[in-house]
């Protein structure tokens, strides 16, 4: 996993992580999901990599390499709960490791210019790219199953994670940069209800392009009520497969965004 991949730390406001570097191109974060890199987030980097992009992958909890496992899940969702790095049910507010991948974000544009970067959030990362996209270099937001804050009352299952003086940014660049975000979802996914993309609709109007996954009972590809992960855990690498579609059109923005000469 990861070949090529080299590895290391950095710093800033006095934090520090590891961070896995591989590919050449536009630069694109990639922030994991809950429990960490495991093999399905990696090959989705190598994919990333793949498509003729430069990836920085940071390593912000778990055990790189760990597979899935539900005791290994949960004691991760235990640390990210109780670490002043995340709050994981705050409506308003953006977890404070966003300041950090921010400055990430800001030295890999500097290093390899163009347009910008891209950035993908997962889980409980999944709604950070909103808040990177504060910062003009930022270019191409992915939202993959957002489940901060956790979807605890009507009033969180609507939020975004975001304080209002960020959507104020981000609606700003929407209405006149003509940026777009773009946002995945099984449509049963407990973790990431259906009012939190109808918010970014209401909030973004055509700047938000939302895929929603089919994941009902008797749905017409068999997808389980439970999936989850759209490009990672839960992808069906097959031709027509509306997952491997989804992994198809985030390969497709990030290009369109990042280097639109050549989409």
């Amino acid at each position: 996993m990861l070949n090529g991949f080299t590895t290391s730390d950095f710093t800033a406001d006095g934090v520090t992580h590891p961070v896995h570097r591989g590919g050449a191109g536009p630069g694109v974060l990639i922030m994991h999901e809950i429990p960490g890199i495991t093999p399905q987030v990696a090959e989705f980097a190598d994919r990333v990599v793949a498509a003729g992009f430069s990836v920085a992958l940071p390593e912000m909890f778990g055990t790189k390499g760990k597979p899935l496992g539900v005791p290994y899940l949960a004691e991760q969702m235990i640390r990210a709960c109780i670490s002043r790095e995340f709050h994981v049910l705050a409506s308003r507010q953006s977890s404070p490791i966003t300041s950090w991948l921010r400055a990430l974000c800001r030295s890999l544009h500097e290093e390899l210019g163009g347009s910008g970067v891209g950035a993908i959030g997962m889980c409980l990362t999944g709604n950070f790219a909103l808040s990177l996209m504060v910062d003009p270099w930022v270019m191409a937001p992915v939202l993959s199953q957002p489940s901060l804050p956790f979807p605890i009352g009507a009033e969180r299952r609507r939020s975004l994670h975001l304080s209002e003086a960020d959507l104020a940014v981000v609606r700003r660049r929407v209405r006149d940069e003509g940026q777009c975000v773009l946002g995945l979802r099984f449509t049963g996914d407990p973790m990431c209800p259906g009012e939190r993309f109808e918010t970014l609709r209401r909030e973004l109007g055509s700047g938000f392009e939302g895929i929603e996954i089919d994941s009902s009972k008797g749905n017409a590809h068999g997808i389980a009520g439970s999936a989850h992960s759209v490009v990672t855990t839960d992808l069906v690498d097959q031709a027509g497969h509306p997952t491997r579609e989804a992994l198809d059109r985030v390969l497709g923005f990030f290009a369109e965004r990042l280097r639109p000469a050549a989409s």
